[in-house]
């Protein structure tokens, strides 16, 4: 069960690995193309739309996960998150164009990029895939998985060389992000449909509630949860950038770039060792225990890394106008050094049941982060967002695994 829930994550790292590589290449030639200021605008476009769909996107990859595990259920498992999918894509389409509509100055975009900002952000609803990822995971098919997240950085870096070469602008740039989504969303399918049937026919919000009484309350505590994961340093971002302007914003999104590579192997940590907890609750703590060893040990490497080469990689790839996120980088790869150790924690938290908890244990770290971002911007500028995300990372692993731990106590005393 270890060696599978590791042999997962390195499918997923090594998709992650490759993305992480040209995502280089292509916040190069961004940076250096629309300068400080244009990427600051064209980072709060991607931000604003990324963070819209994290609000209200469901978590529906872990439905099909959870129940989808025998050949009865796993048709209506698969409707039920196609359902949760095609909600979330409605209400977001509203929403965007609510926002962007209404917003005043605020919302820290130009009125002149606010309509391809909702041109953005439909894009992104439409390609939603969730549930095309929980099937993949669900039949342990991550290597398919690893190829379909590859195509969103190849597209990316194939088209910003075109773009830098061509027609530099932010609108340009939106659009090679876009055609990224949709080839990437498209080949998800595509292996999704080759690993089981699709059951649109059982598409229905109310079939898996009637015979699972407590699949609302998982769907609310992950949907919140992940909602939370998302759209916290995407609202982060947009509060930088209304306090600060756009290059702040900017200067952040660098710093983010490369300090958290250390997070998406949290996250990939995490979706690999989920199903497998699920799978085998009797050996969940066990499982836990052991990557999450593996998980320390990567994450302090990381943050060395990043002390000692950091500077000379920002000044290489964007360029010396972005060096003052040097010191933000340092802040956000010791934070997701912090996630990536208590990544196990909160798979073995939401495979209890718990999603609800882990969802505040997340919560209120992240409201005090944005709180204390408003004071502390003009001493500290773009590393302030730093300080806010290292001390929510802090508080949150810590209570995973105090919770835990009274967890283990309480099923300890019962037996």
């Amino acid at each position: 069960m270890i060696k599978r829930a590791l042999t997962n994550t390195g499918w997923l790292m090594g998709a992650r690995g490759v993305n992480a590589v040209l995502s280089l290449a292509y916040l190069a030639l961004a940076t250096r193309s629309l300068g400080l200021a244009g990427f600051g605008q064209f980072i709060l476009v991607v931000t604003f739309a990324q963070a819209l769909v994290g609000f209200v996107s469901f978590q529906s990859w872990q439905v099909v996960v959870r129940w989808g595990q025998s050949k009865e259920t796993l048709g209506d498992a698969t409707g039920f998150a196609l359902a949760l999918d095609m909600t979330s894509m409605a209400v977001g389409a509203v929403a965007a164009a609510l926002i962007l509509w209404l917003a005043g100055s605020w919302l820290p975009l130009p009125p002149e990029l606010r309509l391809t900002a909702f041109a953005y952000a439909l894009v992104l609803l439409l390609t939603l895939r969730s549930t095309p990822t929980g099937i993949l995971r669900l039949h342990d098919r991550y290597a398919r998985a690893a190829t379909a997240d590859s195509v969103t950085s190849v597209v990316r870096v194939t088209g910003a060389g075109l773009v830098a070469l061509l027609a530099p602008s932010i609108p340009a740039f939106l659009l090679v992000w876009a055609l990224g989504e949709v080839a990437t969303t498209a080949t998800y399918w595509y292996f999704a449909r080759k690993s089981q049937p699709l059951y649109w026919r059982h598409m229905s919000l109310r079939r898996v509630p009637a015979s699972e009484p407590g699949v609302w309350r998982f769907v609310t505590g992950t949907t919140l949860s992940g909602m939370l994961s998302i759209t916290s340093r995407q609202v982060l971002v947009l509060v930088l950038g209304s306090l600060g302007g756009a290059a702040l914003a900017g200067l952040y999104r660098v710093a983010s770039q490369l300090g958290e590579g250390v997070l998406k192997l949290a996250q990939a940590l995490l979706k690999a060792v989920y199903p497998e907890l699920v799978r085998s609750p009797a050996a969940a703590k066990a499982i836990a225990a052991r990557i999450g060893r593996i998980a320390v040990a990567t994450g302090m490497a990381a943050v060395v890394l990043a002390l000692v080469a950091g500077r000379w990689v920002i000044g290489v790839i964007a360029g010396d106008e972005f060096l003052p996120a040097y010191t933000p980088m340092i802040l956000l790869s010791a934070a997701a050094a912090i996630e990536l150790g208590g990544a196990s924690l909160e798979a073995l938290l939401v495979a209890r049941g718990r999603a609800l908890t882990n969802f505040v244990l997340r919560a209120v770290p992240t409201g005090l982060a944005l709180l204390a971002l408003v004071f502390l911007v003009d001493d500290h500028g773009a590393a302030a967002a730093g300080m806010a995300v290292l001390g929510a990372s802090v508080a949150t692993v810590t209570g995973l695994f105090f919770v835990n731990r009274r967890l283990e106590r309480g099923q300890s005393q019962a037996t």
